[in-house]
Order: structure tokens, then sequence, then C-alpha cells
């Protein structure tokens, strides 16, 4: 795959299209499946709060790599995405009333870089509050 975006397209300030990722208990137990972190603070509700969490959290990566598929689906090819880096700033916290938390996701082009580059600047909320800080991504656009 290449690159779906053309770098003389793309302006500073450029806004990629807004992505809401509702994320359930269910989603949580699948994503821990998959990256093998069974960490109970993920899935029972009982361990969490005796931590000292609100409730079950969403895993960090997985809150990462939601809010990394507004760039990828933007530039359609996950492969153009050369750097991606986040702070943690706050967990996802996900009720087990059937609806869970959203992720709410929007970026904007932020610079203009050298060789086809450019870095983007996402924003991830959940309930109003910011859950990623220094959400940025270098892409290499055609």
């Amino acid at each position: 795959m290449s690159a779906a975006v053309n770098y003389d397209d793309v302006e500073v300030g450029t806004e990629l299209p807004a992505q809401s990722f509702p994320v359930t208990r269910a989603t949580l137990v699948q994503y821990a499946g998959a990256s093998g972190d069974f960490n109970p603070i993920h899935w029972n509700e009982a361990v969490a709060k005796a931590v000292g969490l609100p409730d079950v959290i969403a895993h960090g990566m997985f809150t990462m790599a939601e809010a990394a598929r507004v760039v990828t689906d933007w530039v359609a090819d996950p492969g153009a995405v050369v750097e991606y880096g986040v702070r943690f700033t706050k967990p996802v916290v996900v009720a087990n009333d059937g609806t869970g938390a959203v992720i709410e996701v929007t970026a904007k082009v932020a610079a203009k870089l050298d060789d086809r580059r450019v870095r983007v600047d996402l924003v991830a909320t959940s309930e109003g509050q910011k859950v990623l800080g220094m959400s940025r991504a270098v892409v290499q656009l055609v």
C-alpha cells in the first residue's frame, strides 16, 4: 500500500475526519486476548476498585491504537505512519452498563516536514476528559 494523501494537497491546519470509538467490557476482553494483557483492572470491577480505580479501565495501548486509526484511515496506509507517540493522561473508564465508554478523537496537520512528511497532532477524550497527551504522529505522504 502507499499513502493516498498527496503532500502538496495538505496545509498546516488541515483537519482529519474526527471519529468516535465505542468501548465495552467485551471490547476489553477481546483486546486482552489479542494482546495477552490479562491484567484484571481491565475486566474485573472488584480488582479495579480495590486498587483505587473508579471502575474497569481500557488498556492504554488499546486507547493509543484507537486514536491512531484516525490517522491511518485518513492516509489509507498504516505503514505511512513512521512515528507515533503519546502520553497517557487519564484512563478510559468502562462501566458495565451495556454502553461502556466512547473515545472521541480529532486530529489536524500541525507541521509540514522534510521528505514529504507531516506531523499530525491528535486529541483523544472520553467523558470530556483528555485521555492522551502529546499525541503526535509523523506520516509519510506521496
